[in-house]
């Protein structure tokens, strides 16, 4: 197994905990801006109707009841010693304050489990909300993920995302001021969106100062705006090789203390379009690590050259 050549996100939960930890995706019944008439009808154009990466969580139960059955389900497959509550589907802070504290406690008082990560929209955090996130953050471990997936307005606009970079830039500036960790979600692949444009929003990465990133392929799910564009022939997807090129050129220009929480999407197979060979996602994983390894690179190489 070749050592990774990125700062990943299993070796720094090892390096705080000091076992296996595990995270525990969990829907806590919320909605979001742009789907609910806030912003924008119908969401994001890649977002399913259950919000995105949503499949095989347990809805309907509580948040207890959601992390204990996910506890029995790493720990069985996986061997996992602690456990991360991941608020994932939707935005996990478009609620009042009293609400959200009240479902954090919830989670946060399951045995073994030692911290949060929840995921929200950049213009979903209001002051009174930050400064709750900044509290969890003084006495737990914390993550939130906000998602960015392109810093180009055209692109934003393409996928209906309904903010604009500034807004992402203010709410990461915010969190930082607060003592709040951010891991920002990207996508590589956006209809018109040149190379040179993907590469570029590593550094735009690099200086917001964010201390995580997500790296998503451009999946195609089933029963989305996506989904009807891939038809009329309107999204290129790209092969595996192409993608796992541009991941390691990614990387190589990505601040090496910025955390790397995810380098692939994973659509369920149940939902996916398009492209299939991303349900191959360990094959994916191990290209790139093999890739950079050919190459002699690694996380923030181009930087100090």
């Amino acid at each position: 197994m070749l050592q990774k050549r990125y700062n990943s996100f299993s070796d720094e939960l090892k390096r705080v905990f000091g076992c296996r930890v595990h995270r525990i995706s969990i829907d806590a019944g919320f909605t979001c801006p742009n789907r609910d008439g806030t912003f924008a009808i119908g969401g994001c154009i890649y977002c399913g109707g259950a919000g995105s990466g949503a499949v095989g969580i347990a809805r309907g139960e509580s948040v207890a009841e959601q992390i204990e059955q996910g506890k029995e389900v790493m720990t069985r497959k996986y061997k996992a010693g602690k456990f991360i509550a991941y608020f994932q589907p939707y935005s996990n802070t478009y609620a009042p304050v009293e609400r959200l504290r009240a479902l954090y406690d919830e989670a946060l008082a399951v045995s073994d489990v030692v911290g949060l990560i929840i995921g929200t929209r950049p213009d979903c955090l209001p002051p009174p909300v930050v400064d709750l996130l900044a509290d969890y953050a003084r006495r737990t471990y914390l993550w939130v993920e906000l998602g960015l997936q392109s810093p180009w307005e055209k692109s934003l606009q393409l996928l209906n995302r309904g903010h604009s970079f500034d807004a992402f830039a203010a709410a990461v500036r915010q969190c930082r001021e607060a003592g709040v960790r951010v891991c920002a979600h990207v996508i590589l692949g956006v209809p018109g969106e040149r190379r040179e444009e993907m590469l570029k929003t590593a550094g735009i990465l690099n200086d917001l100062g964010v201390e995580g990133v997500k790296v998503h392929l451009l999946h195609v799910l089933k029963d989305t705006k996506l989904a009807e564009m891939y038809r009329r022939g309107e999204v290129r997807l790209p092969d595996r090789d192409e993608y796992v090129g541009l991941v390691c050129d990614f990387l190589e220009r990505l601040d090496p203390r910025i955390i790397v929480q995810r380098l692939t999407g994973d659509g369920h197979r149940d939902y996916l379009v398009a492209p299939l060979w991303s349900l191959a996602k360990f094959e994916v994983l191990n290209a790139i690590d093999v890739e950079l390894e050919r190459r002699g690179t690694g996380q923030g190489s181009t930087l100090s050259r």
